[in-house]
């Protein structure tokens, strides 16, 4: 720790690193979840990591619907990389500790990437738009290029929505407690630790998620309002059934995804609200990226064929 000016003119302690406490429990069980998390890591770096080969060696893949799909799995394996291999650390007991850079650099990659997944499900969600209720024109309008460029403001977006956050959150002093009872370092913990004034990072924080969450979930809610209505009216069992299996897949993605962070940020009371958080992030961070390439496998006819060609190939 070294020494900072207060605002009164006294020294005051800064905090250089915290301690992530991590989950409770006997030695037994911290042995059993950080196994436990290992394995859905690795599980998790190979199931996205095949989806986008699939998608790279079977040219009948090279769609926009599944060059969105490599981009969604190659920020999956980020996002889990980005917390899951420290929380491994903190169950063991091995590395509880983490620097006040590491912790800020971690917890703007992990707001960065989860605004962009947010962006990014909306623009698939308006691509299984185009394709169900403009499938004439399609091919016009979700052109390479465009699908390129959706791609590349979700990610620019994502980040840039994250960066004024993040800088505002580095100016902010610590000077003890500096313990974390969390795996991962969490903005709400981190906002509670700090011994400065933070009502500007609240602020912030609270008009990027309004922004990320707001413009998102308008065009999902949107594009799946017109896609049930023009399913709806297709006059063969049949039919619906096929359009409905274009988009079912993303669909139970966008549904896991927000539904984890409803239960995260809308809680009916405080009490045992840390111990909801850890299990919350552990869904969002470890669960829902390790679901996401088997539910494309399972659900997806195209990427299930591409599995049997591969596996024949062998």
């Amino acid at each position: 720790m070294g020494s900072v000016a207060g605002t009164d003119g006294r020294n005051q302690t800064s905090v250089q690193e915290f301690v992530l406490l991590g989950f409770p429990g006997a030695w037994s069980f911290q042995m059993s979840l950080a196994a436990l998390f290992c394995v859905m890591y690795i599980l998790t770096i190979i199931g996205n990591t095949s989806i986008i080969a699939l998608v790279q060696t079977h040219p009948h893949l090279h769609t926009p619907m599944y060059f969105f799909l490599c981009n969604l799995s190659f920020l999956e394996s980020w996002y889990t990389t980005a917390c899951v291999p420290k929380a491994i650390a903190v169950v063991l007991g091995t590395s509880q500790t983490i620097s006040f850079t590491a912790c800020l650099l971690q917890l703007f990659f992990l707001l960065s990437l989860g605004a962009t997944e947010c962006l990014l499900l909306a623009a698939m969600a308006y691509d299984r738009y185009l394709a169900i209720c403009q499938p004439l024109r399609y091919s016009a309008l979700m052109s390479s290029t465009f699908s390129a460029q959706l791609a590349l403001a979700s990610w620019l977006g994502g980040f840039l929505a994250v960066s004024l956050l993040a800088a505002l959150s580095s100016r902010l002093s610590f000077c003890g407690p500096n313990i974390i009872n969390h795996f991962i370092c969490d903005i709400g913990s981190w906002i509670a630790l700090a011994c400065t004034n933070t009502r500007l990072v609240e602020l912030a924080t609270f008009i990027d998620s309004f922004i990320v969450v707001t413009v998102s979930c308008t065009i999902t809610v949107i594009s799946y309002v017109f896609i049930i209505s023009t399913i709806l009216r297709i006059p063969s069992a049949q039919g619906r059934q096929k359009a409905f299996s274009t988009c079912s897949a993303h669909l139970t993605v966008v549904t896991l995804w927000y539904g984890s962070g409803i239960f995260l940020y809308v809680k009916p009371s405080a009490q045992n609200s840390l111990d909801v958080n850890k299990i919350i992030n552990v869904f969002n961070t470890m669960v829902t990226p390790l679901l996401n390439p088997f539910i494309y496998t399972l659900r997806n006819k195209e990427v299930k064929e591409a599995v049997r060609k591969t596996v024949r190939g062998m």
